[in-house]
């Protein structure tokens, strides 16, 4: 997606891969470089605090068990719930969906309010939300099968078959590959990770800086399109 400013344009660049891939470090790598990431899950996180529309959505539809004494979301037992039914997984995302998108379309016209020439949306559900359309270059952070699994069941300690549940759950890495603009190998060593996380972002600074010729009613109907979805799913 290019978002238009008088003179000037903001680009969305979305940053996906798999569960396990290293997401998380090549963002790292952008952050050190300047750039201004959205994070999905953070906003995911936010969406759900105690209280929020989106808890009281959780709440209402899976019950007070999946509360912590706290009131926080148990992240851990609704994870396990959702990623063992495919249906429950639907029907969590009807509940917190509507408000994250809500939340990023702000994130993003403050950014472009800001003047950012380009934002990056990390979300490890890029493809599996249809929010791949709205992006105008897609970074697919990549590794082996193996250590996809291994990073898994160290980082989550999570016995084999949860984590192939949750690899189960997203589309293959070897279809977002084929979709993306650029793949970043993350199956060596970090240096070689870094080098290419700099080539891309050199390439994106110099996209960026190009004129557009598009208008400010772009974002307008985006906007009006995520709303309208929102409020579908939520009514």
């Amino acid at each position: 997606m290019v978002i238009h400013r008088k003179k000037s344009r903001m680009y969305l660049i979305g940053l996906t891969g798999g569960i396990g891939t290293g997401k998380s470090t090549v963002c790292g790598y952008f952050k050190e470089l300047g750039c201004t990431i959205l994070d999905a899950d953070v906003i995911a996180h936010k969406v759900v605090e105690p209280g929020s529309g989106a808890w009281k959505q959780i709440v209402k539809n899976f019950g007070q068990e999946v509360l912590l004494p706290s009131q926080e979301i148990n992240r851990q037992l609704l994870g396990s719930i959702v990623f063992a039914d495919p249906d429950k997984r639907r029907l969590l995302n009807q509940c917190t969906h509507p408000y994250i998108w809500r939340e990023m379309i702000i994130q993003i016209l403050w950014n472009f309010i800001k003047g950012a020439n380009f934002v990056i949306l990390d979300s490890p559900l890029l493809y599996e939300t249809k929010l791949s359309k709205w992006m105008k270059k897609i970074i697919v952070v990549n590794c082996s099968g193996e250590q996809q699994l291994e990073r898994i069941i160290q980082r989550n300690n999570y016995t084999a078959d949860e984590a192939k549940q949750r690899i189960a759950a997203q589309i293959p890495l070897s279809e977002k590959c084929k979709w993306a603009d650029y793949v970043v190998d993350n199956s060596g060593m970090l240096d070689h990770t870094r080098k290419q996380v700099m080539d891309i972002h050199k390439t994106i600074t110099l996209m960026s800086q190009y004129n557009g010729l598009y208008l400010w009613v772009l974002v307008i109907t985006i906007c009006i399109v995520l709303l309208s979805i929102m409020l579908l799913l939520m009514y």
